[in-house]
This record gives C-alpha cells, sequence and structure tokens, in this order.
C-alpha cells in the first residue's frame, strides 16, 4: 500500500522544481439525497415556506446549486460527484420516479454517481430511465447486470475523465445486500466491494490512470474495510450510513477525511443538509500528497437559487394537494431518527407500530412488526400533514398479516438485532411484544424474555405455539434479511398502505403524544 507523503520545509525546496507538476482537485460530493428537493427542517422532513423565509431551514437544491457555483468559482479544477440513493423519500419520487433527480442533477453539472440500493425501489426499469436521461456516467462495480437485459451494457464499473488536462479514474460501488434492502430483481448478483475496487483499479492502473476516486454506497465501516484492503484507492466518497464526518463538531463520527493509510474517506450526512468538500493535492506520479476539507452547511446562510426555486416549484403543484392536507396534531415532536431507530426503541417506531396492530388486532392479530430503516423522518410539533406523513413512510408499503409459531418470531427478532452496529435498517420495531436484546452475546443467542401481550396481559412467548403478525410487505418477502417471514402461513400480502394508516391512527388519536414505554431493552 502507498504511504500518504508529507513534506518538511527543508524538503520542499529540494522539490520545488517538481512543484509545478502537482495537481490540484476541489472534490464536491453528496449522498442520499432521497428526493429532497425543497428545503427541509433539522428533523430532516418538509419545512414550511414561512419557516424558510424566517431561516429556519436547511437544504434544498436550490441552495445546493448557490453552494456548487461559489464552489466551483473558488477553485481552479474541481469535480461533482454523488454517492447513491438520489431515488426515494418525498412525494416528488413517489409522483415522478427518478426524472426529477436526473433533471436536477443535469442542472447542476454532476459528473458522475455510483448507484445506491433505493436507485433499485422500482426494479431494473425506473433506474434504465433515469440512466438513459442524465448526462453522466452512473457507475457499478460490484454488480453482474448480463443477465438482466434492462441494465446489461447500460452501467459501466469504472470511467475515466479528464480535468485540469489530468486523468481521473472513477469507480462505482454498490451494497452488497442490496437484493435483501431493495427490488433489483433475480438476474442482478452483487460481489465483494474491496475485489471489485481492487479488479478496476488494476484495469486503470494498467491503462496510466493513477489518480483514482472511488464513489461508495456501501456505508462508512465498509469504505474503512476497502479502504484497508485494497491498494491504489485514493479517495473514497461514500454514502449508505448518512455518516457525518467533521473536524470541528463534536456530533461527527469520524474526521473529514477519515484517512486510512493513503486513502481519504469522506462522507456528507444526507438529504442535501450539507455539500461535501474536499481538496486533494497528487505528485506528478498519481502520489496522494494531501487531502484537506470540511462538509459545507446547507442552512438560511445559503441563498436560494431563484431559478432552481421556481422550477422546483412548478414541479411541486401537483403534489400540494394531496401533502397540505392536515391529517392530525403532534403534542410535541416524534422522533425518527435514523440512528435511534435503527439501534432501540424509538418514538416513531412506536407510533407505526401501534397503528399497525390496531388496524388489524380484530382480525386475531398480536404481534407488530416494522424496520427501523423504514422510518426517514421525525415530525415537529403541531399541525401533522399528509405530506409530512409521506416522508416518514414513502415506500408505498402496504400491510401483510399472517401467522408465525413463536420460534418464527424469536427468529425475525435475532435478524432484526443482528446488525445494529452497522446501523442496518433491519432492527425490529415492534407492538404487542416486548423483549430484551444482548448485543454482546453470540448470533442467534442475544433475544431473550420475548413476552406477547394477551388479554391478561404479558406473557413468556411460547415457541411451539402460533401467532398472527402484521408487518410491512416488504419484510414478509424477506427484506432486511428477515426471510423467515417468508415460511410465514396464512399470509395476506395486500392491505391498506402503511402511511395512510399510520395517518388515521394519528388522527384517531389527536392530539397525538409521543412515547417509548420500554417495550425493547438493548444492553
Amino acid at each position: 500500500m502507498r504511504r500518504l507523503l508529507t513534506v518538511s520545509a527543508a524538503a520542499a525546496s529540494m522539490l520545488s522544481s517538481a512543484a509545478c507538476a502537482d495537481f490540484s482537485l476541489t472534490i464536491l460530493h453528496t449522498n442520499d439525497f432521497h428526493a429532497r428537493f425543497e428545503p427541509i427542517t433539522k428533523y430532516d422532513s418538509g419545512c414550511a415556506a414561512e419557516d424558510n423565509a424566517a431561516g429556519e431551514c436547511f437544504g434544498g437544491t436550490a441552495r445546493l446549486a448557490t453552494a456548487i457555483a461559489a464552489a466551483r468559482a473558488a477553485a481552479p479544477v474541481s469535480i461533482l460527484v454523488d454517492g447513491g440513493d438520489q431515488f426515494q423519500g418525498t412525494l416528488f419520487y413517489t409522483y415522478y420516479k427518478g426524472a426529477v433527480a436526473a433533471e436536477m442533477m443535469n442542472k447542476l453539472g454532476y459528473d458522475a454517481m455510483t448507484v445506491g440500493n433505493h436507485e433499485f425501489d422500482d426494479g431494473p426499469e425506473v433506474l434504465r430511465g433515469f440512466v438513459d436521461t442524465v448526462a453522466f456516467p452512473v457507475l457499478m462495480s460490484n454488480a453482474d447486470l448480463s443477465s438482466e437485459p434492462v441494465l446489461a451494457g447500460k452501467i459501466a464499473k469504472s470511467t475515466v475523465i479528464e480535468r485540469g488536462g489530468e486523468k481521473l479514474g472513477l469507480i462505482g460501488l454498490t451494497p452488497l445486500d442490496t437484493p435483501e434492502l431493495s427490488s433489483p430483481g433475480p438476474n442482478i448478483s452483487f460481489s465483494d466491494p474491496a475485489a471489485a475496487v481492487q479488479a478496476e483499479v488494476d484495469k486503470l492502473t494498467a491503462d496510466g490512470v493513477t489518480k483514482i476516486i472511488v464513489l461508495s454506497h456501501s456505508g462508512y465501516a465498509v469504505d474503512l474495510a476497502v479502504a484497508e484492503a485494497t491498494t491504489g484507492v485514493d479517495v473514497i466518497v461514500g454514502g449508505h450510513s448518512n455518516t457525518y464526518l467533521s473536524n470541528s463538531s463534536d456530533k461527527a463520527v469520524g474526521p473529514y477525511p477519515t484517512m486510512v493509510g493513503d486513502t481519504a474517506v469522506v462522507q456528507a450526512y444526507a438529504y442535501g443538509k450539507f455539500l461535501g468538500a474536499l481538496d486533494v493535492t497528487f505528485d506528478d506520479a498519481g502520489q496522494l500528497l494531501e487531502a484537506t476539507g470540511e462538509p459545507l452547511i446547507m442552512d438560511a446562510a445559503v441563498a436560494e437559487e431563484p431559478t432552481y426555486v421556481e422550477r422546483i416549484a412548478t414541479l411541486a403543484i401537483p403534489l400540494d394537494e394531496i401533502r397540505q392536507k392536515v391529517v392530525a396534531e403532534a403534542g410535541s415532536a416524534i422522533d425518527g431518527d435514523r440512528a435511534v431507530c435503527r439501534a432501540m426503541e424509538c418514538a416513531m417506531g412506536n407510533l407505526i407500530a401501534d397503528a399497525m396492530l390496531a388496524r388489524v388486532k380484530d382480525q386475531g392479530i398480536q404481534i407488530a412488526l416494522q424496520n427501523g430503516g423504514g422510518v426517514r423522518a421525525s415530525i415537529d410539533a403541531g399541525p401533522v400533514t399528509m405530506g409530512e406523513v409521506l416522508t416518514v413512510l414513502p415506500f408505498q408499503n402496504v400491510l401483510s398479516t399472517f401467522h408465525l409459531t413463536g420460534a418464527q418470531v424469536i427468529a425475525a427478532l435475532e435478524n432484526g438485532v443482528s446488525q445494529v452496529a452497522d446501523g442496518a435498517g433491519r432492527f425490529p420495531q415492534v407492538a404487542g411484544l416486548r423483549f430484551v436484546a444482548d448485543l454482546s452475546a453470540e448470533p442467534g443467542a442475544r433475544v431473550s424474555e420475548v413476552l406477547v401481550e394477551g388479554p391478561d396481559g404479558f406473557a413468556p412467548i411460547d415457541p411451539a405455539k402460533t401467532y398472527g403478525v402484521v408487518s410491512n410487505n416488504f419484510l414478509r418477502g424477506g427484506g432486511d434479511g428477515y426471510s423467515v417471514l417468508e415460511d410465514a402461513t396464512n399470509a395476506y400480502d395486500f392491505g391498506p398502505d402503511l402511511a395512510d394508516v399510520t395517518a388515521e391512527y394519528l388522527a384517531a388519536n389527536a392530539p397525538y403524544t409521543p412515547y417509548t414505554d420500554g417495550r425493547i431493552t438493548v444492553k
């Protein structure tokens, strides 16, 4: 593995003749935008126009446009790239699918992006439409598309672009478990990320390309592992884990960039709240000499570019009637924070699971199961609009009811707590159920003290007994590793939309008071 060089003052004078060969580049980057074309609140959900005017909102494409233009003007050489998951998250995606993302990314002048797992949410066909529309390469190195006629030959593993007279090699990377997270279909297979990256690095370097950037929608932990396991990668621009890296904030998971040997790893949280800005310098041999930077906050200090504001407002017209309808009232903010709902009981998880169970309890259903990764935002106090509910639950999932044995329920919970350290979306938010999870225990033995609510209160689960369960159709189909649900009996997978069920429950219990009650204990 190459080593990151540090040049002392004394050595600098000796190298002055070579200094003219150094190449400096600014890498501007986003990830996990999730259709947040309009400004968002501090809870990552839609922000009202009056709050935006008051300077209380963040992000939105119009702010990104201003920030990108300013950064380009300040940097002699720059690129703009994306770490995946432009799709899914608001009514803009529900209504337009990938068309608005393609339009805005083209207008902003992106140079490349990688495929995120949510780019497959509506199957290969919608992704193909997006790929055909954008004016830049969409990359994915660790997937075999040869058996999928819709995408075969349409997505490259890597590409080479030129900036400032220099060749830059860009490689894409997508989650290995995408089939569990989304809907790529049976014809696409995914492979080990480090091996896929190394294979592309070797091809690029054989062609004389020595400055190599990986666009990775694989999560911060995987990115660090790939950096450690490969040689020749200079920068990894990440996504998927919504990781905030910073050199100045105590809320950051790590430094920006995080150095692994000679590889700089960066990520810029999510939802367009930050624009990543990494300055790198290479010597004439392609050796990374320096990597510095900081994500730029897209707060009210960043002006919104008027032409983007106007265009997005036009695109929003068909959506307004749906999302402006007030459906309920929240007595206080309902916490749906990603970091909480993927690791422990959370107030939004309780709301959703309670709503599911209440809807079908008269059908003999006793247990509700919702994946924490399906909770996509919080809701602030006050009037709750349908748009806010759809931001929390954007996937158009429907209720599935079925029967499992107690042993199968326990197996489902074991799967749910199996990847907490990785921030995986499978963590189980539940209703009608209590359990304890010891994350330090061996896999398969982490869940204990499982209690099911009955007419006489909570009682220990019986592994041999059959229980009625409600979940969403994504989990029932084996999503997020819940393959045990595929073996359920008496399944009905065509219930009402989960967002509608949640909105109706909020309305029936307005003003809704969010809560946690200890139904899940994590230790």
